[in-house]
């Protein structure tokens, strides 16, 4: 799939939102797209695993982590698990931690900031909800393009 959020964001105007720019890009893809799952937890990325076990078939998983910056809800173990399990890409609203690792995946993932703690796991949170961050709305379905200039969301495939 060849595309630029510039183009979309030229062509789609007021159809497609834009995420802040406040994401890192780790993982060897910089271009990914694909439908929104979403997850929504607060320094636990146990739903964070059970979602990657799933079958991605090419869809993003969007991880509101709540901004946390203080451990990391993916790891290279999960992003190694991503690809296994066909995700086009992660977006976390948190930390990811393992960058070396992460960068040697054919995957996509954004997210603020690294940190080398783990997370707990105590199964606290949710799934498939609609998500609001970095100034965008992500439903499950809806599809994320992500590139080297930003993450944009519309509510169908552009490409």
């Amino acid at each position: 799939m060849s595309f630029h959020t510039a183009d979309l964001c030229d062509h789609h105007g007021d159809r497609v939102m834009v995420a802040d720019p406040i994401f890192k890009h780790f993982g060897q893809r910089t271009h990914f797209a694909g439908p929104i799952a979403t997850v929504k937890v607060y320094e636990d990325n146990t739903l964070v695993r059970a979602a990657i076990e799933t079958a991605g078939h090419g869809r993003v998983l969007v991880v509101d982590g709540g901004g946390s910056l203080r451990c990391a809800l993916v790891g290279g173990q999960l992003g190694e698990l991503a690809v296994q399990q066909g995700w086009s890409g992660i977006v976390v609203w948190g930390c990811v931690r393992d960058a070396a690792e992460l960068n040697a995946l054919d995957l996509g993932v954004r997210a603020i900031a690294t940190h080398p703690r783990k997370s707990v796991k105590s199964g606290e949170g949710a799934r498939d909800l609609k998500l609001h961050f970095a100034g965008a709305c992500f439903t499950p379905g809806h599809w994320l393009y992500a590139d080297e200039d930003g993450i944009v969301v519309t509510p169908e495939p552009l490409v």
